[in-house]
């Protein structure tokens, strides 16, 4: 089969020293950034972007996305043992997880949380593996009408399936398109938006943006609400993996249940945190013994893990096959691939076979390191929480800072960097999603290019948007998924 030869090509690409030790750092790196609360995937990628810039495009794609792995792994360390969750994705975690550390169980929950997280993350990189070359072949028959309906499916499902009011979620975006309009205009060359300030003249980095909103408004908030780590004690020792592995195959169900919905939900820019949530909830309703969930139950471990992962990875599918990013952080990872010169999409796969293949056989090996270095050093990075966040605070905001200023060598974009951090702490405050932003953020431009280019093609005619079935059904569902939450209201408004 095609694919496998490919893979095995992606594995020669990969299984060298130097790569395999970028592997480990990457991972180390991402749990690192997973635990500390104030960081999340997204900004971790950001901050690690400026040191891959004189990296060899393969190397860097490998360096981030085992950083992605690393944190989704370390997000689950702190919400067993801490109640904490360090990503969004893993609050669902915590409703059993911690439970079970205070029931002496932690290191039983740790290991069925890792376990599940690896084995939804590999059905993931399966569909990658297997889906992303006829996605790639289908899409390049695509001209500007079917790439904006593919920009119209990916804003309109943001707007449909995202867990925050839809009016928040669509001011949330608005912004983001405000953000990508800022410099130069590239189809007639007019400035917009710049307000005389030379400096904007380049435009806004996203690098910055997204440096700013989760990085410096996180820890504005976390600063506001005292935040003292207290965690349970754990130790994981093979007899206890040992032992909650022959636990897991009775929960083959509620993994396979969870494994599909991160999946669908990775692809359908839902998200990591709304899989996770989601899972949750189905894995409760279907239980045999949902009197359990909250209280320790390791299935309510196994469903947001599972979902959580699988999501995370499969969200870059879209991103690799048709440019659309399926997560935060897969749209920071677009933005990387445009830095390096290389553009997303059903080209990469005939241009860049080395880098296509090169992430996806890294997405297997990744995952199944990420594990192994989990597990061994979850007591040590348990410790790190133990440091005073007076003294973890200045830390990561210097990071953030030289992460900001690596950019492109200027002062104005740290400043501009606290300026995103206010918007990030007021964002947070007021439960507007930031995710929408960041998607926005990065695609705005491009699909502003794409609806310009078929307006000229058609003469200003919105028809040009159902002029075939491909364009017409992907522009219909997204719309159709923009007036969910209307439509959502009126029918249980109809129902009362």
């Amino acid at each position: 089969m095609e694919q496998l030869e490919l893979l095995m090509h992606g594995m020669g690409v990969v299984l060298s020293w130097y790569h395999l030790m970028i592997m480990v750092a990457g991972i180390l790196l991402g749990i690192l950034v997973g635990v500390l609360p104030g960081l999340g995937a997204p900004n971790g990628v950001t901050l690690l972007l400026p040191i891959t810039f004189s990296m060899q495009p393969v190397s860097a794609i490998i360096l981030l996305s085992c950083m992605y792995w690393g944190a989704l792994f370390g997000g689950s360390v702190t919400s067993v043992i801490f109640n904490i969750p360090g990503e969004p994705s893993s609050v669902a975690t915590t409703f059993d997880g911690y439970p079970l550390a205070r029931l002496g169980r932690a290191g039983e929950a740790l290991t069925a949380a890792f376990t599940s997280a690896l084995l939804g993350a590999l059905v993931g990189v399966l569909l990658i593996t297997f889906l992303s070359g006829y996605i790639a072949k289908f899409a390049m028959s695509f001209s500007s009408p079917e790439f904006f309906a593919v920009y119209v499916l990916a804003f309109g499902s943001f707007i449909g399936l995202n867990r925050s009011p839809a009016l928040k979620t669509i001011s949330s975006m608005m912004i983001g398109f405000a953000l990508a309009a800022v410099g130069m205009d590239t189809v007639s060359g007019n400035l917009r938006l710049t307000f005389g300030v030379p400096e904007l003249l380049r435009g806004i980095s996203f690098e910055v943006a997204v440096i700013g909103l989760f990085g410096i408004g996180e820890i504005l908030c976390t600063v506001e609400e005292g935040l003292v780590f207290k965690g349970e004690r754990t130790k994981i020792n093979p007899r206890v993996v040992w032992q909650t592995w022959k636990q897991l195959p009775r929960y083959w169900a509620t993994w396979l249940r969870s494994v599909l919905i991160g999946c669908w939900m990775g692809i359908t820019p839902g998200g990591p945190t709304a899989a996770s949530f989601l899972s949750y909830s189905v894995a409760k309703r279907m239980s045999k013994t949902p009197e359990r969930f909250g209280k320790g139950s390791l299935e309510g471990v196994i469903a947001p893990e599972s979902a959580d992962h699988s999501a995370g990875t499969s969200a870059l599918l879209p991103m690799l096959t048709l440019g659309v990013p399926g997560s935060a952080t897969a749209a920071v990872m677009l933005g990387g691939l445009m830095i390096w010169g290389l553009q997303p999409g059903p080209t990469l796969f005939v241009e860049q076979k080395d880098f296509v293949w090169g992430l996806i056989a890294s997405m297997y090996l990744g995952n199944v390191v990420g594990l192994i270095v989990v597990l061994s050093t979850v007591p040590l990075f348990a410790s790190i929480l133990r440091v005073p966040f007076s003294i973890m605070a200045p830390i990561i905001i210097i990071i953030c800072s030289v992460g900001a200023y690596a950019v492109n060598q200027s002062l104005f974009d740290v400043g501009l960097m606290l300026v995103f951090g206010a918007f990030g702490y007021m964002f947070k405050k007021l439960g507007y999603p930031i995710a929408p932003l960041v998607l926005a953020a990065v695609l705005g431009d491009k699909a502003e290019d794409a609806f310009r280019q078929s307006m000229l093609f058609s003469g200003g005619k919105l028809s040009i948007f159902w002029h075939n079935g491909l364009s017409g059904t992907l522009t219909t569902v997204g719309l159709a998924m923009a007036c969910l939450p209307l439509i959502m209201r009126v029918y249980r408004r109809a129902r009362a």
